[in-house]
């Protein structure tokens, strides 16, 4: 298993109209054919900071090239703040796994 972890600072705004925006855009990327092969996501927020990571979990490290690649390309939801870094890992030790 693969991960990629995109973290986002400077967030604004209405912080409940963007979850449901990316809810929208994840549930949305699973029912499409041609989304990326993503096995798992989660957008993880710090309201009080203004800040945020989203988290991608893939099957191969093919797969996670492939979806760093769409999420790259993906348009931001407004107030979403900057893109501070996006770091890739490979999954050593997973409690799902043990």
């Amino acid at each position: 298993m693969f991960v990629r972890i995109a973290r986002f600072e400077g967030a604004s705004g209405d912080w409940e109209q963007r979850i449901e925006t990316v809810r929208s855009n994840m549930q949305r990327g699973r029912q499409s054919a041609d989304g990326p092969p993503i096995k798992r996501a989660m957008m993880l927020v710090d309201r009080e900071h203004g800040r945020g990571a989203a988290v991608t979990f893939c099957e191969t490290e093919d797969d996670l090239r492939e979806a760093d690649e769409f999420m790259n390309n993906m348009a931001r939801p407004d107030g979403a703040g900057t893109r501070a870094s996006v770091e890739m890992y490979e999954v050593a030790v997973d409690t799902d796994q043990l």
